[in-house]
């Protein structure tokens, strides 16, 4: 029998008859080694045999499926400036379209005031910042406040220099404040807003803005003061955002010592629901929700008090899930199959609860990283962090979450698709290849073994994860009916694929993604296809050229690998339409 793989699988008479088929012609082909020779016979070898069922998705998603956060450390920490970037905002138009989350642990420590940007609400920095640095901040807003549509921007070396220094001495603050969950207010001005929803309007990104759900009054209800400032402030402005209320609600008493229950909070989302609504501009506006952290007991009891209390007000339910935490230093902890799993059980368990009280809800994972707390550096910046963000992408999917969310675009920590010197970092490159390759539509993959024993074993089951979808309708290199399956090669050793069944004799475009360099899996470039992948300029991707498999060649994963395969000209039922 096939054994299942992680993916549904729909068992049929027609794929054990397609196996039977492939079995009966390679033992057709079969011949027994001439005695004390080296090379194994076809039989004895390990090869997995996949098929994928074309007729229907098991799942269609959002066309945002994977989305993008931006922390509001990076208002503290300077960056925010530096938004206006051809760089930055060059990559993230590459993964466009998205949802870009404005978010995270300052959320509910961030106030709003309506002025243009001071020295004063600025972070601490040396002398020089206040007399040079301010002062070419200045000079850059009037230069960006002259163009018109996208103000963009090309930053000197030094300033950009200055600035990474400055970020680099308040990380130590930052990181300090969240280890010890003890945070300063973070000031948001208008002209910072104004920045912010710059880069996402050029990026074509949608803004999703977080606010503050712990200005509070004396009788613990949402104090909505400065939320109305905000709202009347980006009407007048016409800026097109989308809302959520707080970050982790579930974990305020460590934060700030006091707390909301359900009850409570299902009630400050209704009067942020009916402020929208008296707010002409934004009267349609999405509202997204709660934002528990990792569903353990006290936020499975919280989203399921709040779902049951009116937290169907929400467009989109909303949670947030992290791998791992500081204790990490070594690169096989990225790998291990039991840590990549626990995700499938933590979307199992918010599922349940979200189609109890409200089934027609879509589920958001939103803010996903590959470590806590700012990640650890030389390990979730590097190319072993892809194998857990490429898991998540295709568990995810697998069970119908509609949009994921990466913590972070930019900025804050080691979790990030890009560094302080605007360079992609592996998470981004493969992000761009999942963007133009992989569509909303996922399909069931189905897989066997074929080896000495009868069936595969339970380790190659769980090193090798394979996923398939509809190829992105976006891409106009293939034809609608193509279909791209993406895997990930946890084996230190080589695995074959033999496509079977209606996958069998086509021709297939690889893009298989290797660490670049002699740092390996510590590496922080990356190589298609043998070819180091590097931006061209500020303004121009590299190209990313597939390498052409003939119709019926087996695919053969490198050990430690990741591949996208493009199954052209297919013409797959489920992916025409």
């Amino acid at each position: 029998m096939p054994r299942q793989f992680l993916c549904p699988v729909f068992g049929s008479s027609l794929w054990l008859a397609l196996i039977l088929q492939s079995l009966i012609s390679s033992a057709a082909t079969y011949r027994r080694p001439v005695s004390g020779g080296k090379r194994q016979s076809f039989l004895e070898r390990t090869l997995i045999l996949l098929d994928v069922n074309t007729r229907s998705p098991v799942k269609v998603l959002n066309d945002n499926f994977l989305s993008l956060q931006l922390d509001p450390s990076i208002v503290k920490d300077g960056w925010l400036d530096f938004l206006s970037s051809k760089r930055l905002v060059t990559l993230a138009r590459g993964l466009s379209p998205a949802y870009l989350r404005f978010g995270g642990k300052r959320t509910d420590f961030l106030q709003f005031h309506n002025l243009k940007n001071l020295a004063k609400f600025r972070g601490p920095g040396p002398d020089y910042y206040l007399k040079n640095y301010e002062d070419d901040i200045v000079r850059s807003d009037f230069a960006l406040d002259k163009q018109k549509g996208c103000k963009l921007a090309s930053h000197p070396d030094m300033m950009l220099e200055l600035q990474r220094e400055k970020a680099a001495q308040m990380q130590q603050v930052l990181l300090k404040e969240q280890l010890s969950n003890i945070y300063s207010d973070v000031t948001l001005t208008a002209r910072s807003l104004d920045k912010l929803y710059n880069f996402a309007d050029c990026a074509g990104l949608h803004l999703i803005f977080g606010l503050n759900a712990l200005h509070r009054n004396p009788d613990n209800s949402w104090n909505a003061s400065s939320a109305l400032s905000l709202l009347k402030y980006s009407a007048g402005k016409k800026y097109n955002i989308s809302w959520e209320l707080g970050n982790e609600p579930n974990s305020y008493r460590t934060m700030a010592a006091r707390s909301v229950n359900s009850s409570r909070l299902a009630q400050d989302y209704s009067v942020l629901k009916t402020l929208l609504q008296s707010v002409r501009f934004y009267s349609r506006a999405n509202l997204y929700g709660p934002n528990i952290g990792r569903p353990r007991k006290n936020a499975i009891l919280l989203l399921d008090g709040f779902m049951k209390n009116g937290g169907s007000v929400v467009d989109a339910v909303t949670w947030q899930h992290y791998y791992i935490d500081r204790r990490v230093t070594k690169v096989e902890d990225f790998m291990k199959t039991r840590l990549l799993d626990t995700l499938s059980e933590q979307i199992t368990k918010v599922l349940k609860i979200v189609q109890t009280h409200a089934p027609e809800k879509r589920v958001w994972l939103g803010g996903v990283g590959p470590a806590w707390a700012g990640g650890t550096n030389n390990l979730s910046d590097t190319f072993a962090a892809g194998f857990l963000w490429l898991n998540t992408l295709g568990i995810a999917a697998a069970h119908g979450i509609d949009v994921v969310l990466r913590h972070s675009f930019f900025d804050y920590g080691y979790n990030h698709l890009v560094d302080q010197h605007f360079n992609p970092l592996p998470d981004y490159w493969l992000s761009l290849l999942f963007k133009r390759l992989v569509g909303p539509r996922v399909l069931a993959v189905q897989v066997a073994g074929l080896q000495r024993k009868p069936r595969p074993g339970r380790v190659i089951r769980d090193k090798l994860r394979i996923y398939a979808h509809c190829t992105s309708f976006h891409n106009h290199d293939y034809v609608r009916g193509s279909i791209t399956i993406y895997i990930i090669n946890l084996h230190r050793s080589r695995k074959k694929i033999k496509l079977a069944g209606t996958l069998r004799n086509k021709t297939v475009h690889q893009y298989l993604l290797q660490p670049f360099g002699t740092d390996g899996l510590h590496s922080m470039s990356v190589q298609l296809n043998g070819e180091p992948l590097r931006m061209v300029d500020n303004e121009t991707f590299p190209e990313l050229k597939p390498r052409t498999l003939r119709a019926g060649r087996t695919i053969a994963m490198p050990p430690v690998s990741i591949g996208f395969y493009v199954i052209k000209n297919i013409n797959a039922y489920a992916c025409r339409r």
